[in-house]
C-alpha cells in the first residue's frame, strides 16, 4: 500500500524494505553496466585487430583495390557469422573500431576506465572529424574533461564548439557554403502519408519548432475551458505532436492557424501573434565582427557568426553575461533594458532544467524554490533554480531531495541515499575579464 505523507513524499508500509530493495537494484545495475562496458571495449579492440589483419594481408598481395577489399569483406563475413549480423554491418563496425583505437586512444582508455560512457565516445568521435590530426590529442584531452562532468546530450554542444575552434575551416565559413543547399522536399511514405523535410539553418529550425510548440500549448490548454470552441465537447484528443503538425500545415497553406481558440467572432486571435524564442550566447568579439568563432544556441548546437550577429542586431533585448575568468561560471548578468532581474540571472545561469541529465531549456521550465516557499524558503537567487515540470513534480512528490550550495551547485539525494552533484552549466562562449597587467620590474619595492 502506498500513501502520500504530509510533506508530499511517497511512503510505503514496508518502510526500509523498499529502500533496501532499490539499493540492491542500483548496485546490480552498476555491476551490469561495468560488465557491459568491459565487453564493448573488448569488442572494439577485437574488431580493430581484424581490420589491421585485413590491411596486412591485402598489402602482402598483388592485385587491384577491389581484390584487396575482398580480404576485408571475407574477414567481415566470418565475424558476421559469429555475431549473427551481415558482413556489411561488421565491415562498418571494423572501420569505426579502427578509427577509435588508432585516432582516439585516450578516449578509448577513458571509456575502459569508466570515466566516460559509450555515448560520450560517440560525441567525441563525431565532433572530432573536423579536427586536424596534429591537434587531435589536444582536442581529445579537453573533450574527455568536459564529458567526465555531465551526460552525453548535455556536453555535445560544448564538444562540437571545441572542435570548431580547432578546425581548419571556421564554422561560419562552412555554414555559408552549407546554407546554399537549403531546400524543401517531400519523401513519400506509407498509408497516404509523407514526410515534409526542410533543410534550413539550425536557428530557424529551432525557432519554427518553438513557435509551433507555443501555439500547440495554447490550443491544448483551451481544452480545459468551456465555451471556447475547442472544449471536451468537440472531442479534441490530439497529441502535442499532432497539433504541431496541424498548425504547421495551417500556417503554410493559409498563413495563420485555422483553429484559433483565442479568436473572437471574425477577428483573428492571438495565436498567430505568437513568435518564436531562441536563446543564443554570442562572444563580444563576434558581435564586433572581430572574430568568426561560433556562438551557442542554448547548449544545443553551434551557431555561425553571421547568424549570431543578425540575431543580435534585431533582438529587442540583450543580456550581458560576466563569467569567471578561471572556471567560466556566471558571476553577474546585466541587461541594456531593465526587466525581471532574477529571472534574467537564473535563465543565464541555469540554461536548462537542473535535474541531473535533463536538458529541457530554461525557457520551458519553472523556477523552483529549493527550500519550499511554504516552509519559509526565500525568493532569493541562492534558493532558486529552473526545473522542468516532470522533475519539479519528482522533487515535490517523491523522496528525491535537493540542497543548493554557493555558485548555483545543486546536490541531489536519491531515495537510496546516493548523492548526485549538479553544477551550474558553464556557458560555451563567455565574456571574461582580463587580468590586471603586472607592474614594471622597477616599480616593485625591494625586500
Amino acid at each position: 500500500m502506498t500513501e502520500i505523507a504530509p510533506g508530499g513524499v511517497i511512503e510505503t508500509d514496508s518502510g526500509g524494505r523498499f529502500v533496501a530493495v532499490l539499493s540492491g537494484l542500483v548496485a546490480d545495475t552498476e555491476a551490469v553496466a561495468r560488465a557491459v562496458t568491459a565487453a564493448q571495449v573488448a569488442e572494439v579492440r577485437v574488431l580493430a585487430r581484424a581490420g589491421r589483419l585485413a590491411e596486412r594481408e591485402a598489402a602482402a598481395q598483388r592485385g587491384s583495390v577491389r581484390e584487396h577489399d575482398m580480404v576485408l569483406r571475407s574477414i567481415a563475413a566470418e565475424l558476421g557469422g559469429v555475431l549473427r549480423v551481415t558482413d556489411r554491418t561488421v565491415q562498418q563496425r571494423i572501420g569505426e573500431a579502427r578509427e577509435l583505437v588508432e585516432s582516439y586512444p585516450a578516449t578509448l582508455d577513458a571509456w575502459e576506465a569508466e570515466r566516460i560512457t559509450r555515448g560520450h565516445v560517440r560525441v567525441i568521435v563525431d565532433a572530432g572529424g573536423l579536427v586536424p590530426a596534429e591537434r587531435r590529442a589536444e582536442f581529445e584531452a579537453e573533450a574527455i574533461r568536459l564529458c567526465e562532468g555531465d551526460t552525453p546530450n548535455r556536453v555535445r554542444a560544448a564538444v562540437e564548439i571545441l572542435a570548431e575552434r580547432t578546425a581548419e575551416r571556421s564554422f561560419t565559413e562552412r555554414h555559408r557554403t552549407a546554407s546554399a543547399c537549403r531546400r524543401v522536399r517531400v519523401i513519400p511514405g506509407a498509408d497516404g502519408m509523407s514526410d515534409l523535410v526542410a533543410t534550413v539553418p539550425t536557428v530557424i529550425a529551432h525557432g519554427i519548432l518553438d513557435r509551433l510548440t507555443q501555439q500547440a500549448m495554447v490550443i491544448a490548454d483551451s481544452r480545459h475551458h468551456e465555451g471556447d470552441g475547442v472544449g471536451d465537447g468537440d472531442g479534441d484528443t490530439r497529441t502535442m505532436d499532432q497539433i504541431r503538425a496541424d498548425v504547421l500545415c495551417d500556417m503554410l497553406l493559409t498563413g495563420s492557424p485555422t483553429l484559433d481558440p483565442s479568436a473572437v467572432g471574425d477577428r483573428p486571435g492571438a495565436l498567430g501573434a505568437i513568435r518564436a524564442q531562441v536563446q543564443v550566447i554570442v562572444p563580444a568579439l563576434t558581435l564586433l565582427d572581430a572574430d568568426d568563432g561560433p556562438a551557442d544556441l542554448v547548449g544545443r548546437t553551434p551557431v555561425d557568426a553571421d547568424t549570431a550577429r543578425a540575431l543580435a542586431a534585431n533582438a529587442p533585448t540583450l543580456t550581458r553575461i560576466l563569467t569567471g575568468p578561471v572556471d567560466g561560471t556566471v558571476i553577474a548578468v546585466d541587461r541594456y533594458r531593465t526587466a525581471q532581474s532574477q529571472r534574467r540571472f537564473l535563465r543565464a545561469r541555469d540554461q536548462h532544467c537542473r535535474f541531473p541529465g535533463c536538458r529541457r531549456a530554461a525557457i520551458r521550465c519553472e523556477i523552483d524554490h529549493t527550500v519550499d516557499h511554504a516552509q519559509g524558503g526565500p525568493t532569493a537567487l541562492w534558493n532558486l533554480a529552473h526545473l522542468c515540470q516532470r522533475h519539479h513534480s519528482m522533487k515535490q512528490f517523491t523522496s528525491w531531495r535537493v540542497r543548493q550550495h554557493p555558485g548555483g551547485i545543486l546536490e541531489w539525494t536519491s531515495p537510496t541515499g546516493r548523492v548526485y552533484r549538479e553544477d551550474a552549466p558553464v556557458p560555451l562562449v563567455a565574456f571574461t575579464v582580463d587580468p590586471p597587467p603586472h607592474p614594471p620590474a622597477e616599480s616593485v619595492p625591494p625586500f
